[in-house]
Order: C-alpha cells, then structure tokens, then sequence
C-alpha cells in the first residue's frame, strides 16, 4: 500500500481532532528539520491525544525528523506501551514526555531538541542571558535542571518536570532545551524563540567585544508585554509556517 493510501485508509479510523493534532505534530518535526534543530534520529516531540490523559503521540524511533508523517506518527500510554503504530519508541523520549505531559495537565504539546545553539548555552555556567527580545520572553519563565546521562531513568524525568515547574521551558543543563506548550504551535513559538535567544548569544558572545546588558527594568518591561495577555501564543505563525510547509513539501500530511 502506498503511503497516501495507507494515509487514507489509517484516517478512517481517527477522530478529527486527533487527525489535526497528528498533522501539526507531523509539521512541527518538518519545521525543527527545516531549522536544523535536529540530531540524526533522536529528541523527540509530543502531544497529549486529545480527551485523553493517559496517552500521547511521540515520533516512531528510527525516522528522520524530516520523513515523519500524520500516519507515522505512534501512540503512547504513560506505563510506556506502544498502544498503536508501526514502530517502537525511544526509551528516553518516552521517560521524559510521559514525566512532562503527567506534571503538566495544562499543556499538550513538549518539543526537546539537542541543537548547536541550544546545548552551547546549556553549557554556560550564566545560562540565557537576557540580551535580545527573543531572550526577554523567558525573564523569570525559565527553569534549569541539571541533568545525568541515564535519561531514561524514570526518577530522574521527575525532577525534570519539578525543575520544568509552571514555565513554558527549561534548559537541561549540559544536555539542551525543552519547550511546552497549549498547543502545538505554542510550544514551536517558544522553542522557535529559546532558540533564536540561544543562537544570538553565542553570535554576540564569539563576536568577543563587551556585551550590552539592558536594565532590569527594561527586561521586566519587555517580557510583559510578551506575556500581556494569557492567549495561546504563536498561532499566526503557525498558520503562515503551514503554508510554507505546503508549498514545498506537504507529504507531512498523509
């Protein structure tokens, strides 16, 4: 069976709203490739199967972020069963998601990557430094774990999601990022930004002149205005992504 055919005949069997989250899933692993946030087959996206509390879509381990479709897409229940799909999980993708979505009943969606930009900063003993807009966002809306390299021990997940607290991210100290969101397109938002403040900091750092820092009072002022309203943010922009992927390359769809 083709993968369009396969992508029909599987559609039948999904609620719509599943189908639409499947589908911003899969987009959202097209846009970390499109940004170059990747690293080979490993981090991991998810999102909270909608009405339910005990399962969730993760990437199938194996695949490209950039080959990742609607269809492939698996789903997770939190005792780390593949509940349905054609491939196997990622052990630590399962232990961090299930750990993150389990702690936070208010967000659906938790995007880790392992970028350049993203662990150079998490090797810094200073963390994000608040030089940018883009770094505004998370004045005092970011948490720092720091993490062991047994990422899949259950336990250790748990203190991720303690350090993760109420914030929209958390930096994994010596290890990378990690963004939550209300929907999908929120967490894009804020990792696409986290980022963005990472990659500036290192530019401006390896520039080795001495560094601006804005006042206190206009980082505080900055990040309220970001935050002004409680508005899921990003859907805007992920609309206008969408139809970027589509034009392109709208295979994520099938």
């Amino acid at each position: 069976m083709t993968a369009p055919a396969k992508a029909a005949a599987r559609r039948h069997t999904i609620s719509d709203a599943e189908w639409a989250l499947r589908v911003d899933l899969a987009a959202c692993y097209r846009l970390i490739a499109r940004y170059g946030w990747t690293d080979l087959i490993y981090t991991h996206v998810s999102a909270r199967v909608p009405g339910e509390t005990e399962l969730f879509l993760l990437n199938p381990y194996g695949l490209l972020f950039d080959e990742i479709t609607a269809t492939s897409l698996i789903v997770m229940d939190m005792d780390g069963n593949v509940v349905h799909g054609d491939y196997g999980c990622n052990d630590a993708g399962f232990s961090i998601h299930s750990a993150v979505l389990a702690a936070r009943p208010d967000i659906a969606c938790a995007a880790h990557t392992h970028s350049r930009a993203g662990v150079g900063v998490s090797c810094m003993k200073a963390g994000l430094m608040p030089l940018n807009q883009q770094s505004m966002i998370f004045h005092e809306r970011l948490g720092y774990h720091d993490w062991d390299p047994q990422t899949g021990n259950v336990d250790e997940c748990a203190l991720l999601a303690r350090d993760l607290g109420t914030n929209p991210a958390v930096i994994l100290r010596n290890h990378g990022l990690l963004t939550v969101g209300r929907t999908v397109a929120e967490a894009f938002w804020y990792l696409y930004n986290l980022e963005v403040a990472c990659q500036f900091q290192l530019d401006a750092m390896q520039a080795g002149t001495e560094l601006i820092h804005p006042s206190a009072e206009s980082v505080a002022r900055t990040a309220a205005e970001f935050h002004k309203t409680n508005a899921s943010k990003g859907d805007l922009e992920w609309r206008a992504l969408l139809r970027a992927l589509d034009r392109t390359d709208p295979s994520f769809r099938q």
